[in-house]
């Protein structure tokens, strides 16, 4: 069991981190997705990644229900590879009904310390800029602060990635 958390700004190199350390894990990878694709560039962006992908790795999408997704899927010799967290929270402070957020959050902390196998989990660290001049903006900045706090609680190994440097904030072997 190990899981790893892998923080970063947009395009700094996190995505392919996380998926070159699955390669070295030699286990069998599940990519689970959390973007959904609402308008013609999320389409082509998906389609790009997927074909980037190697061809043997299985992909699951899970915009919402991530906690039972890793139920399902975490198993010995099986890394999963969650790309990314920020998507997946925002796609639950979008959503209408206003209290899954908090059972899905709980769920997914619940679920991390336990699941067998190999998680990796991929993150934005959005809190580095200007604080944001709108009310949802600033909830998401603190929402995904405070997850990004929980999970790296949870997790063996927490990384940052900046200009595709990885720089380990925590290592517990």
């Amino acid at each position: 069991m190990s899981t790893t958390l892998i923080l970063g700004g947009a395009r700094s190199g996190k995505s392919a981190l996380a998926e070159r350390l699955a390669v070295e894990s030699g286990l069998a990878v599940t990519y689970i997705a959390t973007a959904e694709a609402l308008d013609e560039e999320m389409r082509e962006r998906i389609a790009r990644h997927r074909a980037e992908r190697p061809a043997g790795w299985r992909t699951l999408e899970a915009p919402r229900a991530l906690a039972a997704t890793l139920r399902n899927e975490a198993a010995p010799g099986r890394c999963l590879v969650v790309d990314c967290l920020t998507l997946w929270l925002t796609n639950l402070m979008l959503d209408p009904d206003t209290d899954r957020l908090e059972g899905e959050r709980t769920a997914l902390l619940e679920i991390l310390p336990h699941a067998p196998g190999r998680t990796i989990l991929v993150a934005n660290e959005v809190g580095l800029g200007i604080v944001p001049d709108n009310a949802l903006a600033r909830r998401f900045r603190d929402e995904a602060g405070r997850l990004n706090q929980a999970i790296a609680t949870l997790c063996d190994h927490v990384i940052f990635v900046a200009a595709g440097l990885p720089l380990t904030l925590k290592d517990e072997r």
